[in-house]
């Protein structure tokens, strides 16, 4: 993903990347609380639930109704209603902005109204096209538990609906800290309901309390957002041309977001028949490789993205505001995720281990969350430096490109994910549920042929841009030895104080055995070694971004003295 080009020397960001700067800080704060706390909700989840069918059970039901949210939501406002709405308060026409905001609010409730009846009376034939594998009493609790959720998303695409709106004045905390409450329902609800009920009845009371969370991430948005509407008034008219405009870019995007939620739900399906444990850890998994997607490359995309759409000038001037704003992105990009992949990598089940082992969630199952975590993380950096390249193509109005090539990713990874994930084991000889290794390893694979494809594209339209020449390879060889020393510090451990029990039968002993120590301070010993390492190497090689956090560490150091 190199450009072209050369990389200028480093020099202080412009004028014009700080709004942005400063903006991917906020969300990356509201990303992080959410993360923290969603990471919170999926330990208490598995302390009560584990790798249980029930759980199972809940997560690809959880699936099945977010169908809405993914494709109605955010990525859909952002690469559709933003672009417009923001490009007009960039012009300072804060009544037609008004007006569009209705529209779209008024349209956006009509269509997720009549979504959610669908999807509800659809709800048995959903089941069995999304997991195959459910049968009898798996596939009835299903439906009932997909039934009580389908409404809550309603509530999650009128949440993002707000988002649009507070991201496009630059409002970034909030939107971005409002999922805490959703996290924080479900937690109480599992709290107070774990233990007391059967798990079947659990999961059907779990999902009430995520209705109860999506209704609440609505509520404490509206608010601010409403204030910063002059004329806030709901309808369903076509009349304006911006809001024609919008339409006409939500039809790309939605058709975009839908190829994606199509091969998220080939995932789950194809989960479905390699087993339940299958289904469960690969939404453990999800939740864990999305917190460096959504911090870094979430982050900075949701951030530029206003940016960008508010460029204006020539031609010429607009290409090269986007080469800054997407060049600057997409090292910061870079510099964060690469080492989360080689954390996943080498490390994935301390990290697991750290974050989700607790009551029915053992060390086997840290282990076998690793396999997922290593082939996910073959295409973190992909997946991020990905998003901030789809944000380009909208704010450049041009929601058609990313769809051709998200259906190129889709198509690929659907048969990637079938060879992979159902047939390889099977061939090689290897455990059949070794195949959701399969299954995250085909989704990073041709996370870089999407993402190389959109590279190219934006190459020809406004000229070179992506990850600076050179830096990944620097990036990977800090990132490498670090993951290596973390390896040989947990060799050291389990050599010292013996392997973690209960996981030396599965496949892949040696290497793969933990040390016999607390989760939480075996991740310590591993991730400080693995940060300084990296931190280090990085700054001798030449990051300018590594030299800064060790100037950042040493201001910080001065002052406590």
């Amino acid at each position: 993903m190199p450009a072209s080009s050369s990389p200028p020397p480093p020099t202080a960001p412009s004028q014009s990347a700080r709004p942005g700067g400063r903006g991917a800080l906020l969300v990356a704060t509201g990303i992080l609380a959410s993360r923290l706390m969603g990471l919170v909700r999926e330990r208490v989840f598995a302390h009560y639930l584990g790798n249980a069918d029930a759980a199972a059970v809940f997560k690809a039901a959880l699936r099945i109704p977010n169908f809405l949210q993914n494709l109605f939501g955010e990525g859909v406002l952002s690469g559709s209603f933003i672009p417009v709405y923001a490009g007009l308060l960039g012009r300072d026409e804060t009544k037609e902005a008004d007006r569009v905001a209705g529209a779209v609010f008024g349209l956006l409730s009509l269509v997720t109204a009549v979504m959610v009846a669908a999807g509800m009376l659809a709800t048995p034939l959903l089941v069995d096209l999304i997991a195959p594998g459910f049968e009898g009493h798996s596939r009835e609790l299903a439906i009932r538990v997909v039934r009580i959720l389908f409404p809550g998303t309603g509530m999650l695409v009128l949440s993002a609906w707000c988002l649009g709106i507070l991201n496009s004045h630059r409002r970034f905390l909030l939107s971005y800290l409002a999922p805490v409450v959703w996290n924080i329902a479900i937690i109480l609800t599992l709290v107070f309901a774990g233990g007391r009920y059967t798990e079947d009845r659990l999961v059907e009371v779990l999902a009430y309390g995520v209705v109860l969370g999506c209704f609440l991430q609505f509520a404490v948005q509206v608010p601010s957002t409403l204030r910063l509407l002059g004329g806030f008034r709901p309808t369903l008219s076509l009349a304006s041309a911006s809001v024609r405009q919008v339409l006409k870019n939500f039809g790309p995007v939605v058709l975009g977001r839908g190829v994606v939620q199509f091969s998220a739900w080939v995932d789950t399906a194809f989960a479905t028949l390699i087993s339940n444990r299958a289904v469960s850890s690969l939404l453990y998994a999800q939740t864990l490789y999305l917190i460096p997607v959504s911090l870094f490359g979430m982050a900075v995309s949701a951030a530029e993205l206003p940016e960008m759409s508010r460029a204006s000038g020539e031609g010429q001037d607009v290409a090269a505001k986007l080469r800054e704003r997407i060049g600057n992105g997409a090292r910061r990009i870079a510099f964060w995720v690469v080492p989360s992949a080689a954390a996943f990598l080498f490390l994935g089940d301390m990290v697991a281990a750290a974050l989700l082992q607790t009551g029915r969630f053992n060390a086997a199952d840290s282990r076998y969350l690793w396999y997922l975590l290593m082939g996910a993380s073959v295409g973190l950096v992909a997946s991020t430096v990905g998003r901030l390249y789809a944000s380009a193509f909208y704010a450049l109005k041009d929601p058609k490109t990313p769809l051709r090539f998200a259906v190129v990713r889709v198509s690929v990874g659907a048969l990637g994910a079938w060879l992979l994930g159902l047939k390889l084991p099977g061939w090689v000889g290897l455990p059949d549920y070794l195949g959701a290794l399969g299954l995250t390893l085909a989704g990073g694979m041709v996370a870089w042929l999407e993402s190389s494809l959109l590279r190219r594209k934006l190459v020809k339209q406004i000229g070179p841009v992506g990850v600076p020449s050179g830096l990944l390879p620097r990036l990977w060889t800090a990132a490498g030895v670090a993951g290596l020393v973390g390896l040989g510090i947990k060799l050291g451990l389990a050599s010292l104080l013996g392997p973690m029990p209960g996981v030396e039968a599965e496949w892949g002993g040696g290497l793969l055995v933990p040390p016999r120590l607390h989760p939480a301070l075996g991740f310590l010993a591993t991730a400080v070694p693995f940060g300084i390492v990296y931190f280090a190497l990085a700054a001798a090689l030449g990051v300018p971004e590594a030299g800064a956090v060790f100037r950042k560490v040493g201001r910080k150091l001065r002052l406590v003295r």
